[in-house]
């Protein structure tokens, strides 16, 4: 009891406190969300991906792995999800947000922060490349999965131009490049330097963006149909076991293996309640899953690294 303690005061509550500071200034001042959002998505997480990418250790092989291993923990929520749909019969715009509530996690705002608190330099090191493949997933497959929401069809480059608006890509494409290149970008102190200040900002800056997310989040009622019983049950627990399985399957190194499972903890990304919104699916259900993941995603957490020590 005394090592979980240690574990939630040490790793959740700073998260929780910064979050907490997140709500309190909306509370007060009404924070404008739509610039705070901007500035993580358009200026913090591309500065993040750019520099760890380009000063990372890790080989492009190793890279590539963290991102197929991604890729199947997104398929096992899919599939998860589906069977779940399948057996409760649960209509096209709940079965949509079941899918995105489970499939696309929030692995920038909170797993970025967790992790790094928790494994430092190393563990965000790995976390960037879960959080590029994410970040990409969510707005290639979660769009095209929420747009079967309400059952109608977009064209192509309806589905092709928000992934090629998100600047995460650009960052990851130029980190890579310098990184393949061993270009000296790290005497360019002009570039350089504001880009990693940028970088250091984000884990702070992510958590107050959260905690400002959710004072505007009017949190739905919890025992509303089965729905969002089962993108709980699913996002929080299976999600977790199914990284730890991959993981090992993956033949990670064993410092590696908790990192990855401690990432799969991380609630339901915002970003999929916004997409379930845009496509009339389900959205109710999907802020919700959101909502409450968040809350109760510190006992997953907490779970996690006292099963990993």
């Amino acid at each position: 009891m005394a090592e979980l303690a240690q574990i939630f005061t040490t790793i959740c509550l700073p998260v929780l406190a910064a979050m907490g500071l997140g709500w309190l200034l909306d509370r007060k001042f009404g924070l404008d969300l739509n610039t705070l959002v901007k500035i993580n998505i358009y200026l913090l997480v591309p500065c993040f991906i750019f520099t760890r990418v380009a000063s990372s250790q890790l080989g492009s092989a190793e890279a590539g792995k963290i991102i197929l291993f991604t890729a199947a923990v997104i398929a096992c929520m899919f599939l998860l999800s589906s069977a779940a749909s399948m057996a409760r019969r649960h209509p096209a715009g709940s079965r949509a947000s079941l899918r995105l509530a489970t499939m696309f996690y929030n692995s920038g705002n909170f797993g970025l922060p967790v992790v790094t608190l928790a494994f430092g330099e190393f563990g965000a090191a790995i976390q960037v490349f879960v959080l590029l493949t994410m970040n990409i997933s969510t707005f290639t497959v979660g769009l095209f999965i929420a747009s079967g929401g309400d059952g109608t069809r977009k064209g192509l480059w309806a589905r092709l131009s928000p992934i090629l608006r998100q600047p995460a890509i650009y960052g990851v494409t130029a980190g890579i490049l310098v990184k393949e290149f061993r270009l000296p970008v790290q005497d360019a102190v002009w570039l350089w330097k504001p880009a990693e200040m940028m970088a250091d900002a984000l884990v702070g800056f992510a958590l107050v963006t959260l905690g400002a997310q959710l004072s505007k989040t009017k949190p739905p009622n919890l025992l509303r149909g089965g729905v969002l019983g089962w993108a709980l049950g699913i996002r929080l627990a299976a999600g977790p076991l199914c990284a730890a399985a991959l993981a090992h399957a993956f033949g990670f190194p064993p410092d590696w293996i908790p990192v990855l499972i401690l990432g799969a903890c991380s609630p339901t990304a915002v970003n999929t309640a916004l997409l379930a919104h845009e496509f009339n699916a389900d959205s109710r259900t999907a802020a919700a899953a959101v909502f409450y993941s968040t809350l109760l995603s510190p006992i997953a957490v907490v779970a996690a690294l006292a099963l990993a020590k």
